[in-house]
């Protein structure tokens, strides 16, 4: 008996293995009907009977083994099926598992068939765990995209819904710093206050340009005429305001006039030379040069320290490829993922422009960034 006529004759026993054991799944929320437990696993399996019964040839075999298999316009059942496992509270782990048992049960009950003298296509194997493969692997990558989808709208609404109680906070602690009936102390601790919100509400910015970073085509910049050197300047005088104890030394001979995103810019500065700070030796000076070569501005940064880990540095601007379980060990929570030089290279990459890195003990560490002026 070819496998995929077994399936259609016995896919009640197959769905009620499937159902029997999706129950033993312990999910948050309440338990499953009969029908979600069931979810899709019958369409699931006549899209294997109709892979199973279609001619392939030696190379679609081979394409589909290594998981290029015929890609199709519209949703597949098992791409469906991870998205609804995911909203009853399924981990990725419980929802492949599924498809273990669903092998497994297929598996055993056909044997049971061809043990008792039942004539069989040896070839069906090989081609039902190709099938089962093909829609694990659209579950998994159904399943991915949806919590990558759900990350970003959560972000996008975490940072929109701060952004009204930090600002009435922010503005709070600015009207009490300025405020002479406070006392000394009182102007401390509004002071202490307004610099915190400050932080907190560029992490919110920060998390709402990750968030347009993934979900659109990066960070959109408005470039008008003006001269990037004061912008630099100024970040540099807030800098020493914040880290008196830090020695930075800002040059730029001659105007960088051209057409850029003055705010925008600004954070490019700010997270770099920012970075530096925080990592760098303030012992020694902090370099920050601006300057105009081959019709471009250049915007350099050097410090001394300790240098940019070699595992870390090929990811320096994308924290996501920084993460792992090791780097939550060997780094401190406060490190954070390092959001502010994705941001400025995504700023960057938005006005057409680099920017790169070289980090050594000899040389120490140096941020260069080109951006065109026009």
């Amino acid at each position: 008996m070819r496998l995929p006529d077994f399936i259609i004759e016995h896919i009640e026993p197959i769905l009620q293995a499937w159902e029997d054991f999706a129950r033993t799944i312990e999910t948050p929320g309440a338990a499953l009907d009969r029908e979600a437990l069931r979810d899709h696993a019958g369409q699931m399996l006549e899209a294997i009977v109709i892979d199973l019964r279609t001619q392939q040839t030696r190379s679609e075999q081979i394409a589909k083994s290594l998981g290029h298999g015929p890609s199709s316009a519209e949703e597949t059942p098992a791409e469906t099926h991870a998205v609804t496992r995911l909203m009853a509270g399924f981990t990725i782990d419980q929802m492949v598992s599924e498809y273990r048992a669903l092998r497994t049960s297929v598996l055993n009950q056909w044997m049971v068939k061809v043990k008792s003298g039942t004539p069989f296509d040896a070839d069906d194997m090989n081609r039902f765990h190709e099938a089962i493969d093909q829609a694990l692997a659209e579950s998994i990558a159904s399943y991915s995209r949806a919590v990558d989808a759900s990350r970003n709208i959560f972000l996008g609404i975490l940072g929109h819904d701060l952004r009204t109680p930090l600002g009435a906070i922010l503005l709070g602690a600015d009207s009490l710093r300025r405020s002479a009936d406070v006392g000394e102390r009182g102007t401390r601790l509004a002071n202490q206050i307004f610099t915190s919100v400050r932080r907190a509400n560029q992490i919110v910015d920060d998390l709402l340009d990750l968030t347009r970073c993934q979900m659109g085509p990066g960070i959109p910049v408005k470039k008008v005429a003006l001269d990037l050197a004061p912008l630099c300047e100024r970040i540099v005088d807030e800098i020493r305001a914040f880290h008196p104890d830090a020695n930075v030394v800002f040059t730029a001979k001659a105007p960088v006039a051209g057409k850029f995103d003055g705010p925008r810019m600004e954070q490019v500065f700010s997270n770099i030379i920012g970075n530096a700070v925080q990592h760098g030796d303030i012992q020694t000076p902090i370099e920050v040069q601006l300057a105009v070569s081959d019709r471009s501005a250049i915007f350099t940064v050097h410090n001394r320290g300790e240098p940019i880990a070699e595992d870390v540095l090929p990811f320096i601007f994308n924290p996501m490829g920084r993460f792992s379980q090791r780097s939550v060990v060997d780094h401190p929570p406060s490190e954070g993922l390092g959001l502010g030089l994705f941001i400025a290279s995504e700023i960057v990459a938005s006005h057409q422009g680099t920017i790169e890195v070289v980090s050594n003990t000899e040389h120490g560490t140096t941020f260069l960034v080109k951006v065109p002026l026009a």
